[in-house]
């Protein structure tokens, strides 16, 4: 007789039927953890993310093929630029660091590069860790790991993930270096691509916590962050600021700047730990429900959509499944297709409908503050256009219903 499943075992197995026969899982990385993280009342995604579902190949056999992703040409573009960021042994890239977060520290004049070659990500992880260590105990030097491999808990299951470099100062510090080919103008950078990498490297940060809670651990039983240990040595500290490296202006120069992410870190941290309620969501659906793009395209629209999403238009630059759920937004006329913000001060009113009922004083309680804006803003429009209210939204068909983002404006 087989042992009995562990709660752990059980739900790698319901995801794995969730998957589909004998297709192979896709790894999570940190930029599917950020995203989750930015949208964390997804429980599509969620799902989908946690049973390694390809959702690139899922939405290419629903019809709504992803343009999602990386060009060839920025991909080669940035790999090129890393390599000049790293090369004599890190020597530019120490000195950004020295520069910008730890100037008290002596110049780093030489730093050592351990290697960290390894078979599997599994060896990979543990040897990371091995250099983690010995780099920490060898007070009073810099260190650079170039590529090194952590891993992080995700609903049961490691999450392997690989930051760009991660820097040992001489205290013993740690430090998340994210290298971007997005150029800085004038020291500044795009603020929507700085805010992407600020929540990717909060993932990092998470997982080099994870690493120094071990290190600074009593052997029977781990103690929290910044305990001593048996040795009567704190765990090393994971500094939140991280070292985002870009191109100066036009040029191919590395510049860089110190990016707090304590806030993109405590946000990431409760989503995952809501990905560990991914049973729950598992646990809802109906029996035999399944993922495979190899599926009829009814029966995996039928899937899909008995899994609620939570759209926005933000989905665009972080999902693959983007433009299926929006077109299933739009022709719901949910209010999450105006944005986040919108939904956040409609309250009750969750589609469009309600939205223009409530603002021609045909439904909706006239106490709502919700309501109480939207009728005055009927009113104010209507004076504007010499109307009546009463004909908000009457005479109006295109698509999207763009009359009702006037109102909520």
């Amino acid at each position: 007789m087989p042992p009995p499943r562990t709660r752990g075992t059980a739900l790698r197995h319901r995801l794995a039927e969730l998957r589909g026969p004998d297709v192979p899982a896709k790894a999570l990385d940190a930029r599917a953890l950020a995203a989750l993280a930015a949208n964390p009342g997804c429980k599509r995604r969620a799902i989908l993310d946690g049973a390694g579902v390809n959702k690139a190949a899922l939405a290419s056999a629903l019809g709504s093929p992803s343009v999602f992703g990386q060009s060839q040409f920025a991909f080669t573009r940035g790999n090129a630029f890393e390599a000049k960021v790293k090369a004599d042994g890190g020597a530019e890239l120490l000195r950004l660091v020295h520069e910008r977060l730890d100037r008290t520290a002596e110049p780093p004049a030489h730093a050592r590069v351990p290697d960290l070659t390894a078979t599997g990500p599994e060896g990979r992880t543990a040897r990371t860790a091995l250099a983690l260590r010995e780099a920490t105990e060898a007070s009073g030097e810099w260190t650079l790991l170039d590529h090194p491999m952590l891993a992080l808990d995700v609903a049961g299951s490691p999450a392997f993930l690989e930051p760009d470099a991660v820097v040992v100062h001489p205290d013993g510090s740690w430090t998340v270096v994210e290298i971007k080919s997005f150029p800085m103008l004038d020291g500044a950078a795009d603020p929507a691509k700085v805010g992407a990498a600020a929540r990717q490297s909060a993932v990092y940060v998470l997982a080099l916590e994870q690493v120094a809670a071990r290190l600074g651990a009593k052997p029977e039983a781990e103690t929290p962050l910044g305990r001593s240990g048996s040795d009567g040595a704190p765990a090393p500290r994971v500094r939140h600021r991280v070292l985002l490296v870009c191109p100066m202006d036009f040029s191919n120069l590395p510049t860089a700047s110190a990016v707090d992410v304590r806030k993109q870190r405590a946000v990431t941290a409760r989503q995952l730990a809501r990905l560990t309620r991914i049973e729950d969501i598992a646990d809802a659906l109906p029996d035999g429900t399944c993922f495979s793009p190899e599926l009829p395209a009814a029966d995996l629209t039928a899937a899909v959509e008995s899994v609620p999403a939570t759209y926005a238009p933000e989905c665009l630059s972080a999902c693959e499944l983007a433009f299926h759920c929006r077109a299933r937004s739009r022709a719901s006329g949910a209010v999450t297709s105006l944005g986040r913000s919108v939904r956040a001060e409609l309250g009750d009113l969750t589609t469009v409908e309600d939205v223009l009922s409530a603002a021609r004083g045909e439904s909706g309680d006239p106490d709502d503050p919700a309501v109480a804006a939207l009728r005055r803003a009927a009113r104010l429009r209507a004076e504007a256009l010499g109307r009546e209210p009463g004909d908000l939204g009457r005479a109006v068909e295109a698509p999207g219903r763009p009359e009702a983002v006037a109102v909520c404006h």
